[in-house]
């Protein structure tokens, strides 16, 4: 494990030893304890114990997450978790790599004791499925899309009657719904992968509901809807220390002027100028990485420009223009990442 995922486990397992990891604790007396020990923990912003990991993005927090599996696995008996996937993208990877033994991913590499007892992944799409009661002596990794999750907890109409939401119907095979099973389990963790997607009422709600007996969030962004800093935070690594670093994550290089004077300009003007010296420089690395490869006989790197943006209308207006013949002739209509038409917005320090 790279050393800060390294340092984040070692704070799981320093506060594991520490906490009950049992229903209806005393919270106020679980907070006190975590305090002590990091006074940035004021809160923990939940109905049971919950930490955040603010960890950049890029520097493996699916590892993390398989580590934090495996360690309360194997130190504290704990066979049950649940983890919140913000979207469907990342809910596949999740079950690939908890679920796949023959990806290079899989984050159970190593650890003998998943050889022959290898943890079962359930999925928001299996869940129902599940034939028949599980074994007591595996480990269930239970693997949610957030949206799905919402939409199967919520009750539906048909024909003028109101049904249980799906996730609260009756499962013949366990005696009650999938949801009582999972809330009633006395060892479950939650793990929620992006957090900051969790913070919103209904999610909160619902994460509430699950009534675990801790929560691990992980997110580069840990600032809730309302703009506000989380306040359980145990750990930082952020973007400004993995660059320092130098180790984990691309150092970007940022396309300026010498003695450029923006004065007179609208901050339009100004945007398409950055744009087009962010390509101009991005054509002239192409080049130089081309004839590299082919003078080395090596594979051919390919760079990119990201663009960061204020708002989420404004990163919808870049790429529109982007895509124009009035940038670049239209050389790059088609090229642009999807991530930029979802729309990327990034939180600068002291912006």
């Amino acid at each position: 494990m790279r050393d800060p995922l390294r340092d984040a486990l070692e704070i799981i397992s320093e506060l594991t030893d520490k906490l009950e990891l049992k229903k209806e604790v005393d919270l106020a007396a679980e907070l006190e304890k975590v305090k002590r020990l990091y006074p940035s923990c004021t809160d923990f912003e939940r109905t049971f114990p919950s930490l955040c990991f603010n960890i950049a993005t890029g520097i493996g927090k699916t590892r993390l997450m398989g580590a934090t599996i495996a360690y309360l696995f194997l130190k504290k008996g704990i066979r049950n978790f649940f983890v919140l996937a913000p979207n469907l993208t990342i809910y596949e990877k999740l079950i690939e790599d908890f679920g796949n033994p023959s990806s290079s991913k899989y984050v159970f590499h190593g650890i003998a004791e998943f050889v022959n007892n290898r943890p079962v992944v359930i999925t928001g799409d299996n869940y129902a499925q599940q034939g028949s009661l599980f074994r007591e002596d595996e480990v269930r990794i239970n693997v949610f899309n957030i949206a799905k999750l919402n939409s199967d907890n919520r009750a539906t109409r048909s024909g003028g009657v109101s049904k249980p939401p799906r996730l609260k119907r009756l499962a013949e095979y366990l005696g009650m719904s999938y949801w009582e099973y999972l809330a009633g389990l006395d060892d479950l963790v939650i793990l929620m992968d992006e957090a900051h997607r969790y913070h919103a009422d209904a999610s909160r709600k619902a994460v509430n509901e699950l009534n675990p007996v801790l929560g691990i969030e992980l997110t580069a962004t840990p600032i809730d809807e309302n703009g506000a800093p989380f306040k359980n935070i145990v750990f930082e690594y952020t973007l400004a220390k993995a660059l320092d670093d130098g180790k984990y994550v691309k150092n970007p290089s940022i396309a300026t002027r010498k003695n450029f004077d923006p004065k007179g300009m609208s901050e339009q003007e100004i945007g398409i100028i950055k744009l087009e010296d962010a390509m101009s420089i991005h054509e002239d690395t192409k080049q130089e990485l081309e004839l590299y490869a082919l003078n080395k006989q090596v594979k051919r790197v390919k760079p990119f420009v990201l663009v960061v943006c204020r708002t989420i209308e404004h990163a919808k207006e870049t790429a529109a223009y982007l895509a124009t013949n009035e940038f670049f002739r239209g050389e790059y209509a088609g090229k642009i990442c999807r991530l930029i038409h979802r729309v990327m917005t990034m939180k600068m320090p002291n912006s």
